[in-house]
């Protein structure tokens, strides 16, 4: 029996499973693994649901293995934070050496983020990572780059997820910033040419369809402005409900304004921020969201990371033609990135709409980015800083946005990666104090969390810290991946 399963392959079962709403969370289904074979289950689904008394969950039940569904952590001991990650590590830790229902197999073992989040992620992966140097657990670091190589090698990027559903967008590209966390900690610059040939395919991926495209339009995930320039955003080739939340996305999709409301939905997922106002036309609601028409600011400079590390690895293998090549794309893109993204009125960097030719109201942490990088210059690394200092940071850390909307990447939530993204940004530019304020303030939340429930999140409230933070499409989840590789990271600096 094949064990790898695709949504469509149950098409009819999973769409009246997910509208019968049977299961509390809709990411259920997805990750459940056949019992049979398909063909076996849907046949029988035909002849039996029209029976009388016929139990839709009892079917489920019967054809369907949902092992491993949830990640949860129970210690009866209150340890130490670190010494309580140190044992998470080995307890999210999974291996998937053969496909099993919707789950992609990979080479080595991983680490998954944790709570319903039971498989491999990529941009999580990163952050991760950072925890695993401070514990000295270098083979595992190494088992993620590798995992990362042969899924863009075989898939042609990374996959959101290691899901069959995901295989229609990636997340934040975090790979290039991999190799150099690796090479740092091996001292080894051989990792940056071992991973060469990796760093190409993932840049044509982030690149398919340049060609193509026209001034002011976008084609799969680039764009061009009206003046020409090349930049990128996030996309999906999907524009149907997500099947993890298809429920809610065919809700949504009924008031909705934007076109191709499934395809844009989709895209903010591929930038790992699902949902945030930052997406919205309107500021609130998720109706209008308008992934699509955006380029953003995270992603450019990711990519500007890229191009510069496949200079890098070209130059160490006396690549000249290729060093030159994307030497030249590295430069003309951190020159876009300045020009496109950098909002003069509001000193501080802002996504681009593609349409309106102009910058977006949304002010969000995403403009850490280039501080984060190095690509800013010294005036706007101060005017950032202020704005950081005065919208952006709270007694429990860094939110994401200064937009209160009840999504759950905007204020007043704090998440991992940018407590991370903001402390080093700052120490970049030499503002030490701001950087050990961030630090302190969402460490010591998370601390304040942990002694009182025994648990990392996924997010936390950066106001109200008297509160687990919520807010969003599912409740918080614990574990917590990334969470505690920027916690062991930041107590270490």
């Amino acid at each position: 029996m094949n064990n790898q399963l695709y949504i469509h392959d149950i098409q009819t079962l999973f769409d009246d499973v997910q509208r019968s709403t049977i299961f509390e969370d809709q990411k259920m289904m997805t990750d459940a693994v056949p019992l049979f074979p398909v063909a076996e289950i849907n046949a029988k689904y035909e002849q039996d649901k029209g029976s009388e008394g016929f139990d839709l969950k009892d079917f489920v039940m019967n054809h369907f293995d949902f092992l491993g569904a949830k990640v949860s952590i129970q210690r009866e001991d209150h340890l130490p934070i670190e010494e309580h990650i140190e044992k998470l590590w080995d307890e999210l830790t999974r291996t998937a050496y053969k496909e099993k229902g919707t789950l992609l197999k990979l080479p080595k073992p991983y680490i998954v983020p944790g709570g319903r989040f039971n498989e491999f992620f990529y941009w999580d992966s990163y952050f991760i990572m950072l925890g695993l140097q401070v514990s000295g657990r270098v083979e595992m670091m190494e088992n993620i780059v590798e995992n990362c190589s042969y899924l863009i090698q075989n898939v042609g990027f990374v996959p959101n997820a290691s899901r069959t559903h995901f295989l229609s967008r990636s997340q934040p590209p975090y790979f290039s910033l991999m190799l150099d966390l690796l090479a740092d900690t091996k001292n080894d610059e051989t990792v940056y040419t071992q991973y060469h040939d990796t760093l190409e395919k993932e840049y044509e991926f982030w690149m398919g369809g340049k060609k193509d495209v026209e001034n002011g339009s976008g084609v799969k995930r680039v764009v061009k402005t009206v003046e020409g320039d090349i930049l990128n955003r996030y996309y999906d080739a999907e524009n149907e409900p997500r099947p993890e939340s298809y429920l809610i996305d065919i809700e949504d999709q009924e008031n909705a304004s934007a076109d191709e409301f499934y395809r844009n939905i989709r895209s903010a997922c591929e930038s790992g921020w699902d949902f945030s106002s930052r997406w919205f036309a309107d500021g609130q609601h998720i109706q209008t969201i308008e992934t699509l028409n955006l380029a953003e600011v995270d992603l450019n400079c990711l990519l500007w990371h890229l191009e510069t590390t496949l200079a890098k690895s070209s130059a160490l293998q006396g690549l000249e033609e290729k060093e030159s090549f994307f030497t030249e794309r590295a430069a003309s893109r951190r020159q876009m990135i300045n020009k496109y993204f950098w909002d003069e009125k509001a000193k501080m960097y802002k996504d681009y709409h593609i349409k309106k030719n102009t910058n977006t109201p949304s002010e969000h942490i995403a403009a850490l980015y280039p501080l984060f990088l190095g690509i800013a210059d010294e005036e706007q690394a101060k005017a950032m800083s202020k704005s950081i200092s005065d919208k952006f940071l709270y007694q429990g850390g860094l939110v994401t946005t200064t937009k209160n909307s009840g999504q759950q990447w905007d204020l007043p939530n704090a998440w991992a990666p940018y407590q991370w993204l903001g402390f080093k940004a700052m120490k970049n530019y030499g503002y030490h104090d701001l950087a050990e304020k961030i630090k302190n303030n969402w460490c010591s939340n998370v601390e304040r969390v942990y002694k009182n429930t025994g648990k990392l999140m996924e997010k936390y409230n950066a106001l109200d810290t008297e509160t687990i933070a919520g807010g969003g499409e599912y409740p918080n989840q614990d574990g917590f991946g990334w969470t505690n590789g920027v916690y062991l990271k930041l107590q270490q600096n």
